[in-house]
This record gives structure tokens, C-alpha cells and sequence, in this order.
């Protein structure tokens, strides 16, 4: 679940990749809303992404808002929103790699089981 060496660098470039088309889809789509909520509720995921907090569970939230952008695309960059739609899943099964925070909260742990007397 936390690979390290190339595939560790890969996921975190995934991971930043999907935090910075979230943030870049949110702000072209739902530009118009001048909500701050809506920016820090965009700005919430893409962060934690980078940094590698509770990954799974972001990158699932992230899937879930672009695809609530792909309904109200109409017509526009379509497949751009599914693919990133398709990549934040693929870091939610994936895990985070290596390089996060989760791989320091939750990383590998040494079992020692003692021999039965």
C-alpha cells in the first residue's frame, strides 16, 4: 500500500495531479460562484491530496465533485472531466504511496509474533 522508489514517485505525482485539475476544473466550471465555501471546499481536497492525507477518502470526494462538474459541463471538455474523474479514482484504490502523511501515520509496522513454549 506504500510503495517507495519510482512507484512511490509516480502515485505522489498522480496525487498532485489530481489536486491541481480539481482545483483548475473547479475554478473554470463554477467559476462564476464567488462563494468562498465553494473555493475552500475545492481548496480542502486538493490540499490534503498533495500532502497525502487520508487519501482513499479525498481522492473519492474529488472523483465525486468531478463528476458533479461533468453533469453541469454541457458539452464542454467532457472527456477532460471524465479522465479526471477516472484518476482521482485511480488514486483512491491505489493508495497514497510512500511519500505522505498517511504512509507516516498508518505505514508499514514490524509483527513480532513470539514462538509458543
Amino acid at each position: 500500500m506504500f510503495p517507495t522508489g519510482t512507484a512511490g514517485a509516480a502515485l505522489f505525482a498522480l496525487r498532485v495531479s489530481v489536486a491541481a485539475t480539481l482545483m483548475v476544473d473547479g475554478t473554470a466550471y463554477w467559476g462564476l460562484a464567488t462563494s468562498s465555501w465553494l473555493h475552500l471546499g475545492l481548496a480542502v481536497p486538493a490540499t490534503f491530496l498533495c500532502f497525502g492525507f487520508l487519501t482513499p477518502y479525498f481522492s473519492a470526494l474529488s472523483c465525486l465533485i468531478q463528476l458533479g462538474m461533468l453533469l453541469f459541463a454541457s458539452g464542454q471538455n467532457e472527456f477532460h472531466l471524465m479522465i479526471s474523474a477516472f484518476n482521482s479514482g485511480i488514486v483512491a484504490v491505489l493508495g497514497p504511496g510512500a511519500y505522505s502523511v498517511d504512509a507516516r501515520i498508518f505505514g508499514r509496522r514490524l509483527l513480532s509474533i513470539p514462538p509458543h513454549k
